[in-house]
This record gives C-alpha cells, structure tokens and sequence, in this order.
C-alpha cells in the first residue's frame, strides 16, 4: 500500500533535520578574485595560442605568399580580407574561451 504524500513529506524533512553535514563555507573575496585572475590569464593564453595556430595555419594554405601580396604588391583586397578573417577568428575564439 503506498504511503501518503504527507507521509512521505514528513519523513524526508526528518531525515534531513538529522543529517550532521555541514555547508561549505562560501570563498572569501580575496579568494574569489585570485581564482578569477588566475582564469583570465590562463583562458587568454590559450586563446592567443589558438589564434597564432589559426593565422600560422591560414597562411600556410594560402596558394600565395600573404607577405609578398600585402606588402610588396600592396595588394589592399587582400589585407581587407585577411583583417576580416583575424576579427573574426578572434571573435569565434573569444566566444569558446567565454563559454
């Protein structure tokens, strides 16, 4: 026969009322802004690791040379859609690392 939702209610309180855990303190400030600045430095590492990995990895599959068509050739299409790529792979990285 199944116990009535009272019932149930009441004992899962009792039970409760007895266990003998004690909360965890919560971090003090100093605490808290040491863990932050230590996340920050470390996400913004990987993130500058992955960005050089993507501009390195970029112009090595370009069919041109990106220094030569940027600076000898002034080539400035070129430097406008390399521009656009850095932003944007900054900002598809920025977001990863920001979760």
């Amino acid at each position: 026969m199944p116990l009535p939702l009272a019932s149930l209610l009441a004992t899962g309180a009792i039970l409760l009322a007895q266990s003998n855990d004690t909360p965890l303190a919560a971090p003090s400030g100093f605490e808290t802004l040491i863990s932050h600045i230590v996340s920050v430095i470390v996400f913004s590492a990987i993130g500058v690791v992955v960005f050089g990995m993507c501009l390195w990895l970029f112009n090595r599959l370009s069919p041109f040379s990106l220094r030569k068509e940027i600076e000898e050739d002034q080539n400035t299409a070129v430097a406008i859609i390399i521009g656009a790529l850095i932003i944007g792979m900054a900002i598809i990285i920025a977001a990863a690392v920001h979760g």
